[in-house]
């Protein structure tokens, strides 16, 4: 049997969804893990950052706001908007007083409104990030109360500075956690590999275990181990297999003893049959001297002692193929000529046509059991066929090492039902001829003949109708069963 490859294996087997399954299960896994500590990276990163710089604003603005003289001028605004930008950390800062505004550097974000007004109203150091082109800002503002009396001097302070070292920190996060989930895919594999080969395991020992039993060993039994699923399925197989040879076993006990009662009969009939034969032989010859009642009856007994001789002698030739007994006896003979002999036996010249090669066609068979599936074949297509019968001897076409014999007729044909018991032992295709000449063992006998030379003997419908019957020989005999 030919091994599916390994790719078709891995994709489509039960190895391959495991692993798939074990390696989506991993991947969920790290890209959860990842995803979370990404996460958490960048809410503390963001926190610190932002922590950090309103810290910075806030003492600054505390520190600085001590020197600044109230009411402050715009060059002392401007002056004091300088000092918190190189020490608070915000790139911009602008100090607004009443309707002056004084802003340290240009460009950034716009203070946002919102932003004013909760500082105006809560008094107290707010922020807001805002993002101005694709990067995010961080403002804020605290407003200037005075030292003693803690109400607002009407001075404000706003800082904004872009987050993009924070924005980086967290870029920087997010690829070790790319790293970082890689090679735990990839140290994921080994696992699943192994996972997969220990649960891969009984199902092999499984499908060994039924691959032998498929081959006739019903005596396959597969070791139990553990006691999951697979262990239940395990012994479950084996008490099947137990059952099926306690059945099997006796189904061929009572097939043998069948045959061995049958042999039997057939051997202790044939002595007192042969006898009846040879008084109706007598009869039979008489008969014309006879009253017509007589006469007929005589002939009556006389064709049913023939028939009943004829179904003893098959049963026992059945016999000695069930117990086998049967030999070849072959040598090399010319198959046309076989076939030429068997109609001049029979007197069947002038029923059946032949196509027989004028070279001889040898071939080494044993020629009383050739005889034997010639006449039944030809027997069969004259009993059930219609004429003309036609007898065709051919050697295989590009196998000089065989012979073909066909036999064909222009009847009914086959139906399915027919051609897949036609060389069942006692088959009769029409059921209502239970009394017709044939004992039914007539093609089961050209079977086992033909399977005992090493041949094949098949049955077919003929392109034109009809039935064809196929014999195909070795040239030398091989090592049929039964031999």
């Amino acid at each position: 049997m030919k091994r599916p490859s390994l790719v078709k294996r891995l994709s489509f087997g039960l190895r391959g969804r495991l692993i798939a399954g074990y390696l989506l299960v991993a991947a969920i896994s790290v890209v959860a893990t990842a995803g979370f500590t990404y996460y958490q990276a960048h809410i503390s990163i963001l926190r610190t950052g932002q922590d950090t710089l309103l810290n910075s604003l806030r003492d600054t603005t505390t520190t600085f706001a001590d020197d600044l003289p109230y009411p402050p001028t715009r060059a002392q605004l401007t002056s004091f908007a300088g000092k918190l930008a190189s020490g608070s950390g915000f790139r911009i800062i602008t100090v607004t007083y009443g309707t002056q505004s004084v802003t340290s550097a240009q460009g950034g974000p716009a203070i946002p409104e919102t932003l004013r007004r909760d500082v105006t109203a809560n008094r107290e150091l707010t922020f807001q990030r805002v993002t101005q082109d694709g990067t995010p800002w961080l403002t804020a503002g605290t407003p200037i109360t005075f030292a003693d009396s803690r109400q607002p001097s009407g001075i404000e302070v706003y800082g904004a500075t872009p987050l993009r070292s924070l924005s980086d920190a967290k870029a920087a996060v997010w690829v070790a956690s790319q790293y970082g989930a890689i090679p735990a895919l990839v140290l994921a594999v080994p696992p699943a590999l192994l996972a997969a080969r220990g649960v891969l395991r009984p199902v092999r020992r499984l499908q060994h275990g039924a691959r032998r039993m498929a081959d006739g060993d019903l005596t396959s039994r597969i070791k139990a181990t553990g006691n999951d699923e697979l262990a239940d399925l395990t012994k479950a197989f084996n008490e099947s297999t137990a059952a099926l040879e306690t059945t099997v076993g006796e189904l061929r006990r009572m097939e043998a003893s069948a045959r061995r009662f049958a042999a039997d009969v057939s051997h202790e009939l044939r002595t007192p049959v042969a006898t009846m034969v040879a008084v109706s032989d007598v009869l039979d010859d008489s008969a014309d001297t006879l009253q017509p009642d007589i006469s007929r009856a005589a002939r009556l007994v006389t064709t049913e002692a023939d028939r009943l001789a004829r179904l003893v002698d098959d049963l026992m030739e059945i016999s000695r193929f069930d117990a086998g007994a049967n030999t070849l006896i072959a040598y090399d003979i010319d198959v046309a000529e076989a076939v030429r002999a068997c109609l001049r036996a029979r007197g069947w010249q002038d029923k059946v046509s032949t196509d027989l090669p004028e070279p001889p066609v040898t071939a080494r068979l044993d020629p009383r059991r050739l005889d034997v599936v010639i006449a039944n074949l030809i027997g069969n297509a004259l009993r059930h066929g219609a004429p003309p019968v036609t007898v065709r001897v051919t050697a295989s076409e590009g196998d000089e090492g065989c012979v073909r014999i066909n036999v064909t007729d222009h009847g009914g044909g086959l139906s399915p039902e027919t051609a897949a018991h036609l060389f069942d032992r006692f088959y009769k295709a029409d059921q209502a001829r239970s009394r017709s000449e044939g004992s039914g063992l007539g093609l089961a006998i050209a079977w086992e003949n033909t399977r005992l030379h090493g041949g094949t003997l098949t049955a077919a419908n003929g392109p034109h109708g009809g039935a064809v019957f196929t014999a195909e020989f070795p040239r030398t005999p091989t090592a049929g069963d039964g031999t």
